[in-house]
């Protein structure tokens, strides 16, 4: 899920972990299924995502073109299936070992791609999250249903 910001942050207990200015947030789940293959095409689709305004105001300029900042936090939680009684189930995200290692392939795919060091959360912890949604525009991609 990638959500335009003007700015945001993460906490880790009560200390800033990372900020950014403007860019994209963006909470990365990953699934059982994901490969490294998942992983490129993900990041490659981000760099190129024409959502900030250009002079007419029209969503036409990427992350690159605005020179803009990006933050990742892992997410499992986005996988949360809630079909049956009221506590979620989480059996569509990937097991920690994987996961951990996929969303740092994923980071050192994206700071590739960007150019730029990305800030991050950390993998586990618990963390206290503030955005200010730019639009707000949010996006939710899914490398399962390009094809």
């Amino acid at each position: 899920m990638i959500q335009r910001v003007s700015e945001a942050s993460v906490k880790i207990d009560g200390k800033i972990k990372g900020k950014i200015g403007r860019g994209f947030l963006i909470l990365l789940g990953i699934e059982a299924e994901d490969t490294v293959d998942d992983i490129q095409k993900l990041t490659y689709k981000i760099n190129r995502l024409r959502v900030f305004e250009d002079e007419e105001g029209k969503m036409n300029l990427s992350i690159t073109d605005i020179m803009g900042q990006v933050m990742v936090i892992s997410q499992f939680t986005l996988f949360a299936s809630t079909k049956k009684g009221s506590r979620p189930s989480f059996i569509r995200a990937a097991k920690p070992e994987f996961a951990r290692m996929l969303y740092e392939m994923f980071i050192l795919q994206l700071e590739k791609e960007l150019s730029t060091k990305v800030a991050t959360g950390e993998f586990g912890a618990d963390m206290k999250v503030a955005l200010v949604n730019d639009g707000p525009v949010t996006i939710m991609i899914d490398t399962k249903v390009w094809e």
